[in-house]
Order: C-alpha cells, then structure tokens, then sequence
C-alpha cells in the first residue's frame, strides 16, 4: 500500500491495514508519554467507517478511563468506501459519542483551513495539559476513488461530485481568501503549480535510480530473532526466486 510509511524522527508511526487497528496502539502510546511525563500528546486519524469498529470503542474507553493525552481525528468524508454514512450509523455523527466515553468533543468544517488548525491546537493543549483525550469530527468529502480498484461512479453520481469539487474544495476555498488579501495571485498560483510538478518529477527520478529493498527484509523488520515459520518462509521465498531467477533480477536489489 502506498501509503504505509513512517518516521521515528518524526514520531510519525507506520500506516497498518486492517481498519482501525491505530485507534487502541494510539491510546497506548498516549498512555506511555502520559507514564514518561513528556508533556507529549498523540493524534491518531481514522474515517467515519473505521469509527464503527469495535477498536474505536476499545480505545475510546481505554483512553478516557486512564486519562490519555490524545486527540482522535475523525475525518467524516460520507463514505466508507461505498457505503454512505446514512447505512452506516443513526445518531448524531462521530462527536456525538464522545460524551458517552467522557471525552470532549467538536464537529468543524473539515474543509475550512483555519477551523481544523484551531480545533488541534486547542485540543493538544487541552489533552497535554490536562490529561485527557479529545475527539474531534471533520465533516469533509471524498473527492476521489477510495482506491485503485474502487470505481466510485457505481454508488455517486458525477454531479455530487462536481459540487464538492467546484464548490467546496478546502484548497480552493483557501486560495480564494488568501486572494481576495492579496497573499495570492494567479501569478503566485502558476509559479507554484511549475515548482511543484518539477520537485515531484525529480523526486520521481531519484527514487527510480535507487535500488529495490534487500529481499530479506521481508522477514527480518519485525521479529529480533527469526521465528521458525518465517525461516521456512524465507527458505520457500529463495527457492522460488532461484528457481525463476529470470523474473528476479537480483542486481536490482539492494545487497
């Protein structure tokens, strides 16, 4: 999946697939800065979808009950995939649950810059000083496709779309105030766009001259020492490739 990367530096943990798995690892982490005093909070997204996950509620309660400094970031986009949020809860939304775990809560305009900024750094003040989890509800829309294989036409209709896009876009909505106070200028806007593409397109270009990872990490990230399955697994992974080395061109990995 091309979205699962981290930093340690960042403290920016690795994406996990199965849906809503982040929401208890985030209250633990906040746990543990919370038990190590660091003054730290954590923030943990998720989708209006991975909200009706029994995770959601194992880490809501878990954060509330030992008093987490974290703040849930529920980005409510309308669908889960293709299933729209009318079929997928009747209350009030995400922020309505809140109250029931004893957590604050705030729904914004998750397409408006300015509301989203404010909400996160009230609440990590909040959470950091107070020792409390905050959850907050960014209403906003999905423009694209959930995914590659996901054809979105099957369950919207283009003229939705078109209004969200044309009409409600945070970034068009920020270049229009940032116009009309003369931050921006359709000058500024090409420029930018010029930049951009050249940085991407250079980034691409360094990316394609690096070599593949080594083979071996596939089994070697997790454990310290090599479990007995995945030895046997990498054993079956070696064969395979010798096997058909044609398809495996080894130079292109990293050693």
């Amino acid at each position: 999946m091309p979205v699962h990367y981290g930093s340690k530096d960042l403290n920016f943990v690795t994406i996990s697939s199965p849906l809503a798995t982040q929401i208890p690892q985030a209250a633990g982490a906040a746990y543990a800065a919370k038990r190590e005093n660091t003054n730290r909070a954590v923030i943990c997204y998720f989708g209006e979808g991975a909200a009706s996950e029994g995770d959601a509620h194992a880490g809501f309660n878990f954060s509330a009950t030992l008093e987490c400094p974290i703040i849930f970031f529920c980005r409510n986009n309308g669908y889960a995939i293709s299933t729209p949020t009318n079929e997928q809860y009747r209350g009030d939304g995400i922020a309505a649950r809140g109250p029931g775990y004893g957590m604050l809560s705030i729904r914004v305009d998750g397409n408006d810059v300015f509301a989203v900024y404010n909400a996160t750094k009230e609440a990590r003040r909040r959470a950091v000083a107070e020792n409390q989890p905050f959850l907050i509800e960014a209403m906003t829309y999905r423009i694209g496709h959930h995914s590659t294989s996901d054809d979105s036409s099957a369950y919207r209709s283009v003229d939705e779309v078109n209004y969200w896009d044309k009409q409600d876009h945070p970034i068009s909505r920020l270049r229009h105030y940032m116009t009309a106070r003369s931050w921006w200028s359709e000058d500024d806007e090409k420029s930018w766009r010029k930049q951009s593409r050249k940085r991407v397109m250079e980034a691409f270009e360094n990316a394609e001259r690096r070599l593949k990872p080594n083979l071996e990490l596939m089994f070697t990230d997790v454990y310290q020492e090599m479990t007995p399955n995945l030895e046997r697994q990498r054993q079956s992974m070696w064969r395979h490739v010798q096997q058909y080395k044609e398809h495996y061109p080894l130079d292109m990995y990293d050693k």
